[in-house]
């Protein structure tokens, strides 16, 4: 009977898949041309959603970043918090497998830090956990995908075209099938009014694009220097700590250069070196996520105007993979330059 049940089942999700298949080729290549993906708009700074807190502008990344800390702490919280109230010894679901990242990470920072690693841990697993998530929570259907529209200053948009209403807000998307050039700034941008329409100088624009709400934190570069600038931070926090103010002294060898003769001197240059090599860690932190996660949300985007059926899913689930890695590699870098900052120079 169970032998029975599964094949039922597996040649029921079989036809599912087929059937979305057949649905994504038909809206893709053959149906109206509203349903034809459009190629994206890149754009390197985030973009603001219209959105503010306390005069506070909130932009698509911070939106996204709030919603990935939002699904972390609910995580911790009814995953983790609840579990330890039960006083079960086993979890389960998806309690499990945050049990078993932290253990990995855990032991990762033991192997590398040893007796700091108590003291290490939460730094570089809070930013492994947070870019983690990030990088999950972009891969949801909306992100990059579903915003306002705006005028197009130069290049190509898109005519708008309503799709359905919404209570009292009217819902529009752009049509691949009736382009528009725009030579000069001539269009500005449009913002919803309290009814839901979309107005620009009182009317709808003629070639637009659309503004994501939501974007990939990572895709930010404030989002990554920031990250960059707290590891490099806690690694001369943890390094005073281990070694006194003295731990300074590997940058600016002033004894070395007054009694130590040539060498001395060399050594003083080299520190000088280090100081620098200390900023540029920054900028090394920031633009490997950045880079590499801005790229690889363009050829996903790129991609799927291209190719709108088969290799999606497929470049999905490579960046489901290259989130882990990105998250893992910055996790990583974090933890042993602390730990190498906890062991004296000499």
């Amino acid at each position: 009977m169970s032998e029975e049940k599964k094949k039922k089942r597996y040649g029921f999700k079989r036809w599912i898949v087929i059937g979305l298949i057949i649905l994504g080729a038909y809206c893709a290549f053959f149906g109206p041309t509203i349903y034809k993906p459009v190629s994206p708009v890149v754009v390197l700074p985030p973009e603001p959603t219209g959105l503010s807190i306390f005069g506070f502008q909130i932009t698509n990344t911070i939106l996204g970043t709030l919603i990935a800390d939002i699904v972390l702490l609910l995580i911790a919280y009814f995953g983790a918090y609840q579990f330890a109230k039960t006083g079960k010894l086993v979890p389960s679901g998806i309690t499990n497998a945050f049990e078993a990242i932290i253990e990995f990470l855990w032991n990762t920072v033991e192997g590398a830090a040893g007796k700091w690693a108590k003291k290490i841990f939460p730094i570089p697993a809070t930013i492994f956990l947070i870019v983690f998530m990030a990088n999950m929570v972009k891969l949801v259907p909306g992100f990059e995908s579903i915003g306002y529209l705006k005028g197009v200053h130069k290049g190509e948009g898109y005519a708008p075209v309503k799709l359905f209403n919404i209570g009292s807000l009217d819902v529009f998307s752009i049509d691949k099938g009736q382009p528009h050039e725009v030579e000069e700034s001539g269009e500005h941008e449009i913002s919803a009014s309290s009814e839901g329409e979309s107005h620009e100088s009182g009317g709808m624009c003629t070639a637009c694009e659309i503004v994501p709400y939501l974007r990939g934190s990572a895709t930010d570069l404030n989002f990554t220097i920031a990250l960059g600038i707290l590891a490099v931070l806690f690694t001369q926090v943890f390094g005073v700590w281990a070694g006194g103010i003295g731990y300074f002294g590997k940058f600016i060898a002033i004894k070395q250069l007054i009694s130590g003769g040539i060498f001395g001197a060399i050594n003083f240059i080299v520190g000088l070196l280090e100081l620098i090599l200390e900023f540029m860690k920054i900028v090394s932190f920031g633009f490997r996520l950045f880079g590499n996660v801005f790229g690889g949300a363009i050829l996903l985007s790129v991609i799927g105007a291209l190719v709108a059926v088969g290799v999606p899913p497929l470049l999905y689930i490579f960046e489901l993979f290259f989130g882990v890695i990105q998250a893992y590699v910055f996790f990583l870098l974090a933890t042993i330059f602390i730990s190498m900052a906890t062991v004296s120079h000499h």
